[in-house]
C-alpha cells in the first residue's frame, strides 16, 4: 500500500528506510516535516508520481535514495538546497527532462546516480563544481546530449549520449 502520511508527524526521526516493501502511490509531502532526518531510503518499491520539491527542505539530509521505483516528472531543482547531501540515488525510474543545474550546489555530494531514466538535454556545467569530494556519477541509460565537464573524472557514461568535453 501507500506510505502513510502520518510518518510526517515523527519529527525527531533520523533514519527512515522503507526499501523493498512493494509500497505504491506517491511520496507523501508530509515527509518534508522530518527536519531531523539524516537518511531517507524508499528504493525498490513501486512508488509513482513525482518527487516532492518540499524534500529540498530537509537540510540535514545526508542520503536520499529513491531508486528502482516508477517515479515520473523532472528532478526538482529544490534538491540543490540539500547542502549536507552525500549520496543522491534516483536510478531506475522514469524521470524525464533536464538535470537541474542546482545540483551543482551540492558541495558535499560524493555519489550521484541518475542512470536508467529518461533524462534529456545537456549536462549542466555546474556539475563541474562537485569535484572536491571525489564525486562518482552514473548517467548511463539516458538520452542526454553534449559533453561532460572535464572536471568530472569518475563518470559512467555508457548508453547516455554524452561524450567527454575536449580539454
Amino acid at each position: 500500500g501507500p506510505i502513510p502520511s502520518e510518518l510526517g508527524k515523527l519529527t525527531r526521526l533520523r533514519y527512515l528506510s522503507l526499501s523493498r516493501n512493494q509500497l505504491t502511490g506517491n511520496i507523501p509531502t508530509e515527509l518534508a516535516s522530518l527536519t531531523e532526518l539524516y537518511s531517507l531510503n524508499l528504493s525498490g518499491n513501486q512508488l509513482t508520481g513525482t518527487i516532492p520539491p518540499a524534500l529540498g527542505n530537509l537540510q540535514g539530509l545526508n542520503w536520499l535514495r529513491l531508486s528502482d521505483n516508477q517515479l515520473t516528472g523532472t528532478i526538482p531543482p529544490e534538491l540543490g538546497n540539500l547542502q549536507e547531501l552525500n549520496s543522491l540515488r534516483l536510478f531506475k525510474n522514469q524521470l524525464s527532462g533536464a538535470i537541474p543545474p542546482e545540483l551543482g550546489n551540492l558541495a558535499e555530494l560524493r555519489e550521484l546516480d541518475l542512470s536508467d531514466n529518461r533524462l534529456t538535454g545537456s549536462l549542466p556545467s555546474e556539475l563541474g563544481n562537485l569535484t572536491a569530494r571525489g564525486l562518482r556519477a552514473s548517467l548511463e541509460g539516458n538520452d542526454l546530449s553534449g559533453c561532460v565537464p572535464t572536471e568530472l573524472r569518475d563518470v559512467w557514461l555508457s548508453a547516455s549520449g554524452l561524450t567527454r568535453c575536449p580539454a
